[in-house]
């Protein structure tokens, strides 16, 4: 194999050093602040997530219930119960609240756990667009395989990310990741196009 050997005072070495600033100017995202990494708390329930509740010798009050747009899950014997910003320990004790106030059971022992995230969604230069199901400790380039992986032009050393804060869907913020960065449930992630 034939290396290239250029002086550093060569104008074809000052070609070099421009085309290669140039380049990478022309990355997506690159005036964007790196978002920072998930905390490692719990993970509060937002709308979309799909939450298995269990209310222990009680069959007719155990079921699967999803966050609504509105933040809330329609229980049985207590109608809409607010879900969104709440860990499902917290959805867990407040539902057995209000049935032991409610007059329903005098000692009800309810569990709650997640079934099912609310959807990633991948867009931009990948091979298949669209949304996919989030999984903890997910990556950005997790979300890339599962889309089929990078196109040809696409920018693969960073994405775009719009990441939803608390349980405010307009409360929202844009920042860049790196292929190894965590997702969040909901984040929608664009990886970009190369100019070149």
């Amino acid at each position: 194999m034939n290396k290239i050997r250029m002086r550093r005072n060569s104008p074809k070495y000052a070609m070099l050093l421009l085309s290669s600033s140039l380049l990478a100017g022309c990355a997506a995202g690159t005036d964007l602040p790196v978002l920072a990494q998930a905390p490692a708390v719990q993970y509060q329930l937002g709308a979309g997530d799909h939450v298995r509740i269990i209310t222990y010798d009680e069959s007719q009050l155990t079921n699967t219930f999803v966050v609504g747009a509105d933040g809330s899950i329609s229980f049985p014997l207590l109608g809409d119960v607010p879900a969104s910003g709440l860990t499902t320990s917290q959805l867990a004790a407040s539902i057995s609240d209000e049935l032991k106030k409610g007059g329903y059971i005098t000692a009800p022992s309810v569990s709650a756990q997640v079934t099912e995230y609310r959807p990633i969604s991948v867009l931009g230069e990948v091979n298949r667009p669209g949304q996919y199901p989030y999984q903890p400790g997910m990556t950005m380039l997790d979300a890339v395989a599962l889309a089929g992986g990078f196109t040809y032009r696409a920018v693969s050393g960073s994405a775009t990310d719009w990441r939803t804060q608390g349980q405010n869907s307009g409360n929202a913020v844009e920042g860049e990741l790196t292929p190894g960065s965590t997702l969040q449930p909901g984040d929608v992630l664009t990886i970009g196009q190369r100019y070149f």
